[in-house]
């Protein structure tokens, strides 16, 4: 899975809104699709420049990554390059494209999750938005806060009910 990191749970975070506040969504398109959204929001291209770079090789964007070389010199490339740059695999953003990571879909509500469909907005946010909490529960979940620091909290809510009699 993507790496836990800030810049890589915000992509997904501000992706996912972009979506839910109407951005043009069409999953037919390199730069509307899942992918596509993505890659706008790690690049700031346009979805009409990411299209333009994808269609300069045949191919889906499974295809795409699928021939991704990191040599070839060709703006697709360039533009997985960014994302891979992020922390996203090209593993990831096969399985965004058909909202299809295993451990997402589990941690998708059941009544939600079988009825999931890759090419319909709503299911891609809240794919997007799962995939974002697992890995923010995953980066906090590394996080050890020094001894005294602990020490300190353990301390506060005792202060907090002295001063509030």
């Amino acid at each position: 899975m993507a790496l836990s990191s800030f810049p890589v749970i915000q992509a997904l975070r501000d992706t996912a809104q972009r979506l839910a506040t109407q951005a043009p969504y069409q999953w037919g398109h390199m730069g509307s699709c899942n992918c596509g959204h993505l890659a706008q929001t790690v690049t700031h291209l346009t979805k009409a420049e990411i299209h333009s770079r994808a269609m300069q090789r045949y191919g889906d964007w499974e295809r795409q990554l699928l021939d991704y070389c990191p040599t070839s010199g060709l703006p697709i490339d360039q533009t997985i390059d960014e994302m891979l740059a992020m922390g996203f695999t090209r593993t990831d953003l096969s399985h965004l494209e058909r909202l299809s990571d295993p451990t997402i879909r589990a941690a998708i509500p059941f009544e939600r999750r079988n009825a999931l469909r890759h090419n319909q907005r709503d299911d891609v946010v809240l794919y997007l938005r799962t995939w974002a909490q697992l890995l923010e529960n995953q980066l906090v979940s590394t996080i050890q806060l020094p001894a005294d620091l602990v020490g300190a909290q353990k301390t506060v809510p005792a202060a907090e009910a002295l001063l509030s009699h």
